[in-house]
C-alpha cells in the first residue's frame, strides 16, 4: 500500500453530460419522434412503436434478438455514439418472462405451475426479476457509451398533509425503479405544451425527475438535445 499518495487538492470534473439518461412521459406525448432528432442514435424499438417516424431504428421482439443485435453492434466496433432502448418497461416485461423460464428450470421450480415468477410466496420472485433485468441492463450498457432509457409514466396517489396527490414516475416494477433511477445521471419526464415537447428535470415530491448533472438540474425547457448534451 506504500504506492498510494493521497489526493491533496480537489479533482476536476471527468463528464459533464449524461452517459445514462432515462427520458419517460405519457403514451403518444412524442418520446419515439424525440430520439429521431439525435444525430447517431440507434433506437432499438421493443414495442413496435417506431413506424410512424424516419430514424436510425431496429425492431426486437424479444431477449434473444436484442442480443443478437447487440453481438452484431460490438462486431461491428459499436458504430453508435448513443443507444435508446423504447422501452424500459417492454424490457421488464421481457425478463419477468426469462425469470420465470429460467427458474422453472432449476430443481427448486421444477414443481412450479404459477404464470409468472412474481406469483412465488413472499415476494420471493421479485429477486429473480430482479436478478435478469440487471443482467440485461448490464449487458446493453457495454453497447454504446451513452444510452437513453425511454419509459412510461405510472401514476399512483400518495397522501401528503392529508390530501391525495398523483406522483408520477417510472412504470417499473418495485426495486427495479430504483435501481434504474440510481444508476441514471439524468431523469427527464416529457410532456407537451401547446403542441410541442417539453423536458422537466426537476424532482419536486410530485414527479420522479432530477440528476447529477449540473447543467440539467431543476431544469425545465421546450426539448433540445443539445440542451442535453452541451
Amino acid at each position: 500500500m506504500s504506492d498510494i499518495i493521497l489526493p491533496t487538492k480537489k479533482s476536476p470534473a471527468t463528464r459533464k453530460n449524461p452517459k445514462t439518461l432515462i427520458l419517460y412521459g405519457k403514451p403518444k406525448v412524442g418520446k419515439t419522434t424525440i430520439l429521431k432528432e439525435l444525430d447517431n442514435c440507434l433506437i432499438i424499438d421493443l414495442e413496435d412503436g417506431s413506424d410512424f417516424v424516419e430514424a436510425l431504428k431496429y425492431k426486437v421482439n424479444n431477449l434473444k434478438e436484442l442480443h443478437d443485435l447487440g453481438e452484431k453492434i460490438k462486431e461491428q466496433g459499436k458504430p453508435y455514439k448513443y443507444i435508446a432502448i423504447d422501452t424500459i418497461t417492454k424490457l421488464e416485461e421481457w425478463c419477468e418472462e426469462a425469470a420465470t423460464t429460467s427458474y422453472k428450470k432449476k430443481p427448486i421450480g421444477k414443481n412450479f405451475t404459477g404464470k409468472t415468477v412474481l406469483e412465488l410466496p413472499k415476494g420471493a420472485g421479485y429477486l429473480h426479476l430482479r436478478i435478469a433485468y440487471k443482467t440485461w441492463i448490464s449487458y446493453i450498457e457495454t453497447l454504446a457509451d451513452n444510452l437513453i432509457f425511454v419509459g412510461h409514466v405510472k401514476d399512483s396517489v400518495i397522501d401528503k398533509s392529508g390530501t391525495e396527490v398523483t406522483v408520477s414516475d417510472v412504470d417499473l416494477t418495485g426495486k427495479l425503479k430504483a435501481i434504474t433511477c440510481q444508476n441514471a445521471d439524468a431523469i427527464g419526464y416529457i410532456y407537451r405544451k401547446e403542441d410541442k415537447p417539453f423536458v422537466r428535470f426537476k424532482h419536486n415530491g410530485e414527479l420522479e425527475a432530477g440528476g447529477r448533472c449540473e447543467h440539467l438540474i431543476d431544469q425545465e425547457f421546450e426539448f433540445d438535445w443539445s440542451k442535453i448534451y452541451v
